[in-house]
């Protein structure tokens, strides 16, 4: 018998290696006591009454045991009117712990060793380490800065090649808050259209926008499309961890198996409380929340500009807004460490990407006093 050698304490897997905690987190985990958050993407409001309160009622008459895999189909059945577009069954959605586990899952059903995944640059971090952990390889394409940001097709097909497995849309933008037009879309469904390559359009901002029409889907346009989606946003379900992944019924497939052995199910809770998101207080409250982001994004956009002299994005939907700081500094960094240290948190536009250096992500996920109050402590840290 071979001896048995003896192995390191602790090896950190290939997969792993080179992934860190994102810089939203290394930033908000080192705010001051007190701080006026514009950091991190989490809505303010109080989840709507109706789902509390049949939260409630579960947990006190219903047994809450495993679920289905997939999820309760009633609330299946409800995802699935969220997309009339498609010919969804209900074996075609996933419920998952929230929209984070529905894009891990896409991801790493669709990309492995040797696949390139195209993403907008810039997009949320989390794509990046996930990316990293299927083996992929991440590619971008520019959402042009001096464009402010908006979608480009000329950049787009450049970036495609025959290893491009993947691509990321991410509508509305987090960290920019644009839309990508109906046009757009079908410009790069047209693009893609015969290539086998997939498209995983990350939609958890969908339901707040403040244009005419709600946001256009990439699946209206593109069928080999798999949508990352969620409540946590639109009716402030942050913690609830309520989300779904749905699309191409071949590539669900696989992402139904990846997920019951990562989580088993969703909180049984959770699920059916959610139901209540389709009652008419639900929709209310979605609308409601849509009309209190709207009236900050001017309130913020227009404050920025007034107080500080510096001009910002008015996004057409989610919650943030890019303050440019080029004029004023050539690392944005050095202007986060200044707000940092006046009690306000702001993150920093290279943890987006490269489009975004030089601008701060400020999210406004906060009543207007305290936008207010942040901006008054960002104009005394530049000595304004």
């Amino acid at each position: 018998m071979n001896p048995i050698q003896k192995q390191s304490e602790f090896r950190v897997p290939k997969r792993l290696q080179g992934i860190e905690k994102s810089m939203i987190r290394q930033i908000a985990d080192r705010a001051l006591p007190n701080s006026i958050n514009f950091g991190l993407g989490e809505p303010d409001l109080q989840t709507p009454d109706c789902v509390r309160n049949e939260a409630i009622r579960v947990i006190q008459e219903e047994q809450n045991g495993y679920t289905l895999q997939a999820g309760i189909p009633p609330l299946r059945e409800k995802i699935i009117t969220e997309y009339p577009h498609l010919n969804l069954k209900i074996d075609d959605v996933v419920v998952t712990v929230g929209s984070s586990e529905a894009l891990f899952g896409a991801l790493m059903t669709l990309a492995e060793d040797g696949d390139e995944v195209l993403v907008p640059d810039p997009s949320f971090p989390a794509y990046w380490g996930i990316i990293g952990m299927t083996g992929a390889k991440m590619t971008k394409y520019r959402l042009p800065a001096e464009k402010g940001f908006a979608f480009d097709i000329e950049e787009f097909k450049k970036q495609i090649t025959n290893k491009t497995r993947v691509v990321m849309i991410l509508s509305p933008s987090n960290p920019t808050g644009r839309v990508h037009t109906r046009q757009e879309l079908q410009q790069i469904a047209e693009v893609l259209q015969g290539t086998g390559i997939y498209v995983i359009s990350d939609e958890i901002y969908r339901d707040i926008y403040f244009t005419d029409e709600p946001p256009a889907s990439i699946s209206e346009f593109y069928d080999k499309t798999l949508i990352v989606g969620g409540l946590s946003k639109a009716m402030s379900m942050t913690g609830w961890r309520l989300g779904w992944l749905t699309g191409e019924a071949t590539a669900m497939k696989s992402a139904f198996v990846l997920h019951g052995y990562n989580v088993t199910c969703t909180s049984a809770i959770s699920q059916k409380a959610a139901l209540k998101a389709w009652t008419d207080e639900g929709q209310q409250a979605r609308l409601n929340s849509r009309e209190v982001y709207k009236k900050r994004r001017d309130f913020i956009v227009k404050e920025l500009e007034t107080q500080l002299g510096l001009p910002a994005i008015s996004p057409e939907g989610a919650f943030y807004t890019m303050l440019d700081v080029r004029s004023i500094c050539d690392d944005e960094m050095e202007i986060c460490e200044k707000f940092l240290q006046n009690h306000v948190i702001t993150i920093a536009g290279k943890a987006f990407g490269d489009e975004t250096k030089g601008f701060l992500r400020l999210s406004f996920c906060c009543d207007e006093e305290k936008i207010r109050e942040g901006i008054r402590r960002m104009k005394e840290a530049l000595g304004k």
